[in-house]
């Protein structure tokens, strides 16, 4: 006997389609602006605010097919479409990152002269278009997808906090060194949170229990039932970071009537609501029973 509990989220893409405009369009002026100014800093943070527009592009159209309903193809439906935008996203954050670095690394040993105070007007700019758009799209993250883009735009923001504080500096002492060192410093922690991104993403694939979700917290809670003899074959998974499933068996004593399955089987897809797990199938064994495949 089975039992089937599901709801399902809306993911709105409002916000993504305004960072999407802010960093498109910014981007173009970063490159300009880099180019005028000299500054490695600054065509680095135009490389990853390309990339940010292309990822963002990616979770716009993936999130969109990730909402389709379930079909004899896709029997779980598209949900793992929005991690898939997001391994997209984390690998394009990963390339710009290589490419920075090459362009940085020579200005260690030869620094070149620098525009600071386009570098310090730049820097503001780009504290406002990208902390506009983390404000709108934090509203509204909830998938593995808009939370990778959401990386990006933070990212951003620390690296032109820092692409202030650094051109500041510049313009006081002369220290013109401090540019290739801002750019490495703004890479290594980009690529610190891809390769925890990238962790995260892995573990959905590998449908690995749900971060927060306790396992044996729920078994304790449901053989707490006198109903219920015992429970196997549990297996829990989320399909996009956000939208979390479970199965179950329960044994049961043998004669339990078919009121009281309805009733136990509610109360476990209740428990499970507390849990945040929206999709639930249940099966009820009687203790009598060999189950047979419950590996």
């Amino acid at each position: 006997m089975h039992d089937h509990s599901t709801h399902s989220p809306h993911h709105p893409n409002g916000a993504l389609k305004i960072a999407l405009f802010l960093n498109g369009g910014f981007a173009i002026i970063e490159f300009i602006g880099g180019i005028l100014t000299n500054s490695t800093a600054i065509l680095s943070d135009a490389i990853h605010d390309l990339g940010d527009a292309a990822a963002i592009g990616t979770a716009i159209y993936f999130e969109k097919i990730s909402r389709k309903q379930r079909d004899k193809k896709y029997t779980y439906g598209y949900k793992r479409y929005s991690p898939l935008a997001a391994l997209i996203n984390t690998l394009i954050l990963l390339v710009g990152s290589t490419v920075v670095l090459f362009q940085a690394v020579p200005r260690l040993l030869d620094p070149q002269p620098l525009n600071s105070s386009g570098m310090i007007l730049l820097a503001i700019l780009g504290l406002i278009f990208n902390g506009i758009a983390v404000v709108r799209l934090k509203k509204e993250t909830s998938s593995v997808s808009k939370k990778a883009v959401l990386l990006h735009l933070l990212e951003d923001v620390l690296g032109w906090l820092a692409v202030l504080l650094g051109s500041i500096i510049i313009k006081l002492t002369g220290w013109t060194i401090v540019d290739p060192i801002m750019s490495l410093g703004i890479t290594m922690f980009i690529l610190f949170n891809v390769f925890k991104n990238l962790r995260s993403i892995f573990k959905i694939f590998m449908q690995s229990a749900p971060d927060g979700i306790d396992e044996n917290e729920i078994l304790r809670k449901i053989k707490k039932d006198p109903q219920v003899v015992g429970v196997h074959d549990v297996h829990l998974w989320t399909m996009d970071g956000s939208y979390h499933v479970a199965t179950i068996h329960v044994v049961v004593r043998y004669g339990l009537s078919n009121d009281e399955q309805v009733s136990l089987k509610q109360n476990i897809c209740k428990l499970m609501d507390d849990f945040d797990i929206d999709h639930v199938t249940i099966e009820v064994e009687f203790d009598t029973e060999n189950c047979q495949k419950c590996d």
